[in-house]
């Protein structure tokens, strides 16, 4: 059965690895659904949250497939219930109307987002959350007119505390 599933992949921080990751999905055939990649608590290390579509043996083949390259440090799947996921999105929203403004900013309060910009026309929305949280916003918003719209994808990480060794 095919679904989502979301891969941590700690990589090398250095040119290129990006375009090897993802040079490795094209020659397998694999469909990135998205993908983050920001610096960690080590400068020297990347990590990567990349999310793909298919059954486990398509899971199971992108871990081999990642693990061996000479950049990764290491692979994970990231099982939903043992992680915290979290997704950005700015979504410029239609409101040529003080009332249709209004609306905006009432929705946006509830769903616990920020707006990040105004114009005469628009307003530009920042919902962060899990994906439900977000197409639920996009759901509500969208009769009003939906100008742009761009979402990150989950970046994520494993719950409970991350044991630090001592530097020697």
């Amino acid at each position: 059965m095919e679904h989502k599933h979301v891969i941590s992949a700690l990589v090398l921080h250095k040119p290129g690895v990006l375009q090897r990751i993802s040079g490795l999905f094209t020659r397998r055939g694999f469909n990135i659904a998205s993908i983050t990649v920001g610096i960690t608590e080590n400068p020297e290390i990347a990590r990567m949250t990349i999310v793909v579509k298919g059954d486990d043996k398509v899971l199971e083949q992108v871990i081999k497939q990642l693990n061996k390259l000479i950049d990764v440090i290491k692979v994970s799947d990231m099982d939903e219930k043992k992680t915290v996921q979290r997704e950005l999105c700015l979504i410029k929203v239609y409101a040529p109307t003080e009332s249709a403004k209004s609306q905006v900013i009432q929705y946006t309060n509830i769903f616990r987002g920020k707006i990040v910009d105004l114009s005469a026309e628009t307003l530009t929305v920042e919902i962060t959350g899990d994906e439900d949280k977000i197409n639920a916003f996009i759901d509500l918003v969208r009769p009003l007119g939906i100008k742009e719209m761009a979402r990150t994808g989950p970046t994520a990480l494993m719950r409970g505390p991350k044991i630090l060794k001592p530097k020697k």
